[in-house]
């Protein structure tokens, strides 16, 4: 009796997996603000320097059963400078995200390029307009040795060579993406900045099905902003909120985190940053950050809200960022007030 129940779980993670593909929601991230090419292709290049890599790890669920497990790593690039006019930014990049689900059952690998270019509005390039693109190669596929069926339990126990009884013509899927954003962002004063942001993913809706049935991927929208009350040039309160719709799938988030200068030396600055986001009817997010020059790490938990909580026991996913911005090559060439959260 007991070995049958995870056995009948795992097939019902199974059955899952291959007919609600019409109803997917894309993996996200809790700091969202820490996966720019993940949110809007538009933020490709929107950065303080010349050169940015990104890293974002999420474990969600562990409480529960095996958790749902996410990372990316992107980089991203300014290009072009003294050919394109002084204000303006030319970025491209690339982003890499792995997804995991089902113990490993279900896998996601999805690969792709990025490019932007941001127009300045005025004389001084305080005010900015960009519009960015992304192409794309998503690869999903069933691990078969990760999954348990109730036609290979034996009397002496799980039999892994005996036919599972399940027939899943498509045990690896492969199709390419597209992706649109566009992004302002504005200096206010000299410490203070907002910025806000549309994105459109899965333009072309791809079909994706194991069973060959006529399932497409919900087309993701995403409206995104903040901004920063600025004390002084490292120090000051960051706001940032999102709404995400996919389908019958809807994110609310918002939140901040006030960063604090701990060091004493805005050239070489070492911040601390604390606060807490809310995504709306889901969970608390809890936040701290430390910023030493060019390196940012992030780490944040879900306190679970949902109606999931008498399972969960509130706990959620824990998610940790890293960041690290190539400077400008010298103290007087520009740089940027552009978005940290």
């Amino acid at each position: 009796m007991w070995t049958s129940i995870p056995v009948r779980l795992m097939g019902l993670c199974l059955c899952l997996v291959v007919t609600v593909q019409a109803h997917a929601q894309d993996p996200h991230f809790t700091q969202f603000f820490a996966s720019p090419l993940t949110l809007n292709p538009a933020n490709t290049g929107l950065f303080s320097g010349i050169g940015r890599i990104a890293a974002n790890y999420r474990s969600q669920w562990g409480s529960i059963a095996t958790p749902f497990v996410t990372g990316t790593v992107s980089a991203d690039f300014q290009l072009l400078p003294g050919i394109i006019p002084a204000n303006d930014i030319f970025g491209v990049g690339g982003l890499l995200l792995y997804d995991e689900t089902g113990g490993g059952g279900l896998k996601t690998e999805y690969a792709a390029v990025s490019a932007a270019y941001h127009k300045a509005l005025d004389m001084d390039g305080n005010i900015t307009l960009g519009v960015g693109g992304q192409l794309a190669v998503v690869q999903k596929r069933i691990d078969f040795s990760k999954l348990v069926f109730e036609d290979q339990l034996t009397s002496n126990g799980f039999d892994p060579t005996l036919p599972s009884g399940e027939y899943i013509p498509n045990a690896s899927i492969t199709y390419p993406d597209y992706d649109v954003g566009l992004i302002y962002n504005q200096l206010i004063g000299q410490w203070s900045s907002f910025y806000a942001g549309l994105s459109y993913y899965h333009i072309s809706q791809p079909h994706e099905s194991f069973l060959g049935a006529n399932y497409h991927l919900h087309s993701r929208f995403t409206a995104h902003g903040g901004g920063v009350i600025g004390f002084n040039a490292s120090s000051g309160v960051y706001l940032s909120g999102l709404f995400m719709k996919q389908g019958s799938a809807t994110e609310i988030a918002l939140g901040g985190a006030i960063g604090l200068l701990v060091n004493g030396i805005p050239e070489t600055p070492t911040v601390l940053y604390i606060g807490s986001w809310y995504r709306y009817r889901d969970a608390v997010n809890p936040y701290v950050g430390l910023q030493v020059n060019n390196l940012q790490v992030g780490i944040s938990y879900d306190v679970n809200t949902s109606s999931l909580q008498a399972a969960s026991l509130h706990r959620g996913g824990m998610e940790i960022s890293l960041i690290y911005t190539y400077p400008p090559p010298g103290p007087n060439l520009k740089r940027y007030k552009c978005p940290k959260f």
